[in-house]
């Protein structure tokens, strides 16, 4: 644990009143649909931000970023909120959104932050930070918001004042998370379900490739889903199955729109069928739609990349290994691995060897459990450090 109170009272002269966490997560299944009205399956994983704050007498906000020392605190009046160019936008983002939607905050804070996300994995770290912003400015002014209402409100501060044109996936699993247990949500509905992980480790592997959803590529993909829904005349993408599809598809001349449309379809299936399979237990069968998954993601919707394949390969390879796959967005960022509980202790340093022998760098790997959405942090603590309830 990091020692929240120590660093804030060392840059804020004062102690902090309360501290908080929201975690990352990471996607398990399901990944390029929840713009196309589908399922995805993410989970809460216990690497993620951490905030202390204390409320202020007047209507100065003040932020400061472990993370991002080189900015030090950056202040902004409540009364002339804007764009700041910097990480800070993203938690001023969420101030502007709760006053959008009538929360209107009665004054200042100071808020102190520390992560152990990697930047720029596609582990979500953004929306871990506005879930974090949003958690402590509720408990801090007493809001009346559900953990549902802060990922949308982490959702519209992305959308409308970050400019990412996100889904609701990640802020809802920071915000949603439980332990033990991978998120089923409806993307177009929010309704949503758990299923049980059981005695699976989850393992996952840096690429070191720059996480960067490039704009263009990112647009084009979008682009090419929404073509062929046209095209298909149909509400949205997931709201095929794919026997629908395979009977519309011949609407769809276009050969990159087909393939995204046909990933994007089966996708939602296997999405579908990966929670079965997790609620009766059968981890082989989920591996199988993960290995599904990725060879779709790289062949069909084409957002992979050769150290995303290299590492997703290797690990199917690997003893004890369920399946592996690119997570998050693509065009660089993490693997995900499912694997019997053990077998994480050969199966890192095999593939930290194996990375390094093709590509000559060693990977970061992280071992993480699935967690419990944002959450308030006990104020006992030991060594300066809160400790989670």
């Amino acid at each position: 644990m990091q020692h929240l109170m120590t660093g804030f009272e060392t840059v804020f002269h004062t102690p902090p009143e309360a501290a908080c966490f929201a975690p990352g997560r990471v996607n398990l299944i399901g990944e390029h649909t929840d713009y196309n009205g589908g399922h995805v399956l993410p989970c809460a994983i216990h690497l993620g931000i951490r905030c202390a704050a204390a409320r202020r007498q007047d209507r100065v906000l003040r932020f400061f970023s472990r993370s991002y020392p080189e900015t030090g605190v950056i202040s902004v009046s409540l009364d002339a909120l804007h764009t700041l160019n910097c990480w800070a936008d993203y938690p001023v983002g969420v101030i502007r959104s709760f006053e959008a939607f009538g929360y209107r905050l009665p004054g200042g804070a100071d808020l102190y932050f520390t992560s152990d996300l990697p930047d720029g994995a596609g582990l979500s770290s953004s929306a871990a930070l506005e879930t974090a912003t949003g958690v402590m400015l509720r408990y801090l002014f007493s809001l009346p918001l559900t953990q549902q209402e802060l990922a949308v409100l982490g959702q519209f501060a992305e959308n409308r004042f970050i400019g990412v044109n996100c889904g609701i996936m990640d802020q809802f699993a920071s915000a949603m998370g439980k332990s033990g247990h991978a998120l089923l949500l409806d993307a177009h509905t929010l309704s949503y379900q758990y299923a049980p992980l059981g005695d699976a480790a989850l393992v996952i592997v840096n690429s070191g490739v720059r996480h960067s959803l490039a704009a263009s590529a990112y647009n084009d993909r979008r682009r090419e889903c929404e073509s062929a829904r046209s095209l298909m005349k149909v509400p949205t993408l997931c709201s095929l199955t794919e026997e629908d599809f395979d009977s519309l598809s011949g609407r769809i001349t276009d050969g990159s729109c087909l393939r995204r449309a046909r990933h994007t379809v089966t996708e939602n299936s296997r999405t579908l069928a990966a929670v079965q399979a997790l609620t009766r237990g059968d981890k082989q069968a989920f591996g199988r739609l993960m290995n599904a998954s990725h060879a779709s993601l790289r062949d069909d919707f084409e957002v992979s990349c050769q150290e995303l394949d290299f590492l997703a390969e290797t690990a199917q390879g690997l003893a004890g290994v369920y399946g592996s796959r690119m997570t998050g967005g693509g065009f660089g960022g993490c693997t995900v691995s499912l694997m019997e509980r053990g077998a994480e202790q050969a199966f890192i340093p095999a593939i930290q060897e194996a990375y390094r022998q093709r590509f000559h760098v060693t990977p970061a790997v992280y071992s993480v459990t699935a967690c419990d959405g944002a959450k308030m942090l006990s104020p006992e603590h030991t060594d300066g450090a809160f400790s989670v309830t």
